[in-house]
């Protein structure tokens, strides 16, 4: 059994608690995945590092950890933007949902346990519906079917609003032919009736297509259960659509998410960063003026619920920060691997797990972490070996927890073959040229300077033939 350390702010009762799972030994969380209109901002990707790190955290601390992010693959963004395209929706669902997972995996996530699409889970929707219209909390009209926030007192709770004051909750994607159909403007569509031309599926009231909060409920509660651990997201979802999410899943009677985790956002000159105001910055463009784990290191450094305001001067001091932890990797590993092998991941130092351990406080944790690299700096200057070894397996631990680990950023093999050939032809020429003024001393000379290198000689009836020994 894990000890419980880790103390996380819950949104829901707006104060720091200590992580108690459900099961002991085991933590179960579900992240909301994007809605695949188009391709990930870094906006997007901080929500992923932040619960990689989390995510790390507690596999380091000995917990079985099972991940679930969705993708919504089906929502009136989509379908507008694939007719703005003249392309199929689920064409351009599917490119946009490639590029997702081609960030996440450039920007070191670990890969989710389960990525359900929304489209593959209508019958778990279906289900979900018809146990909150017996118990009286959603009602069918014209192929409709919508939440009664009216029939749930609780509704607000989450965001901490009264539902009396509230405008109308829900779909912001909903079209004003459906609002007279409700019984509340705040009610909030389940299901969506089929309009012509559009992706439709069968239901019990008519054909059609799930509303948005209605999806992550049937796919959270089906790969982690009726009662999960912790529900993540950006603090932009917490109203309507994590309140929309909490109100219809404990309606139906569901015990649903015990903590809910809202990182911040990032901003650019003050502003959300988001898709409609034109002001994001893709991960396949910022990743060519920074590395990866540059990358991955500024969105990561700041605490979760803070915002980041994005300036490129920000991202620079970022990288060389990083930088000054990857230099003095090289350089430890270095000395330990001359001295006696290779270095190993040693323990994470206290102060950088209580850090950690209060609600995932990230840069409290590179302080530790960049104190230890000056630490092992200065024993590196005295060739204190041995200091310098700890030192060493404290830093590599610490960055594997953070998802930083200079080994894990290595750059790949390139293969030089071309590059090898293109200089071994130039020796072959040179060496023929000689041999053709008979200057065979010069032409066994080029021959020993090769094979020094590596490269063997095959003298064949179709001319010099080389290969590497």
């Amino acid at each position: 059994m894990c000890p419980v350390t880790l103390h996380l702010h819950d949104t829901a009762t707006r104060s720091t608690r200590a992580f108690e799972p459900l099961e002991p030994g085991k933590a179960s969380i579900y992240l909301c995945g994007l809605t695949v209109q188009g391709p990930p901002h870094i906006g997007h990707v901080r929500n992923w590092i932040n619960m990689d790190i989390l995510r790390r955290w507690l596999m380091h601390s000995g917990y079985e950890v099972t991940f679930v992010r969705n993708v919504t693959d089906v929502d009136d963004k989509i379908i507008a933007k694939s007719a703005e395209a003249g392309e199929p929706w689920w064409q351009l669902a599917f490119r946009n949902e490639r590029a997702i997972a081609a960030a996440e995996e450039a920007l070191g996530c670990l890969p989710p346990s389960y990525e359900p699409r929304a489209t593959q889970h209508v019958t778990e929707m279906t289900t979900l519906m018809q146990r909150l219209i017996d118990a009286g909390h959603a009602y069918a009209v014209d192929g409709d079917v919508y939440f009664d926030v009216a029939s749930w007192p609780a509704y607000g709770s989450l965001s901490g609003q009264r539902a009396d004051e509230m405008q109308a909750a829900g779909d912001t994607d909903d079209s004003s032919r459906r609002r007279p159909l409700k019984r509340d403007p705040r009610d909030f569509a389940l299901w969506k009736a089929a309009k012509p031309g559009e992706p439709a599926w069968p239901t019990p009231w008519g054909e059609g297509r799930p509303g948005w909060h209605l999806e992550c409920s049937a796919m959270s509660t089906k790969y982690l259960g009726s009662t999960f651990d912790i529900h993540g997201g950006g603090l932009d979802l917490v109203f309507p659509h994590h309140e929309n999410e909490l109100a219809q899943s404990a309606a139906a009677g569901d015990g649903f998410a015990r903590y809910w985790l809202h990182n911040g956002l990032v901003s650019m000159s003050g502003q959300k960063m988001s898709k409609s105001l034109g002001n994001t910055l893709q991960v396949r463009e910022i990743v060519q003026r920074w590395r990866p784990v540059e990358v991955r290191y500024y969105l990561g450094a700041a605490h979760y619920r803070s915002v980041i305001e994005y300036s490129p001067a920000a991202l620079d001091e970022a990288a060389a920060a990083y930088r000054r932890i990857e230099n003095f990797v090289t350089k430890a590993s270095d000395m330990v691997s001359s001295a006696s092998g290779e270095a190993s991941v040693g323990e994470v130092p206290d102060a950088f797990a209580r850090a950690l351990d209060d609600d995932l406080g990230v840069p409290a944790a590179l302080a530790v972490l960049h104190e230890v690299v000056r630490s092992g700096n200065s024993a590196l200057a005295d060739g204190a070996k041995e200091t310098v070894r700890e030192a060493l397996g404290a830093v590599l631990s610490m960055t594997q927890v953070l998802g930083i680990a200079p080994s894990q950023w290595a750059a790949p093999t390139v293969d030089r073959t071309d590059t090898i050939d293109s200089l071994v032809q130039v020796a072959l020429q040179q060496r023929a040229e000689a041999r053709t003024r008979k200057d065979y001393a010069a032409a066994d000379a080029i021959r020993d300077q090769l094979a020094r290198a590596g490269v063997t000689i095959e003298d064949t009836a179709d001319g010099p033939k080389w290969s590497l020994t």
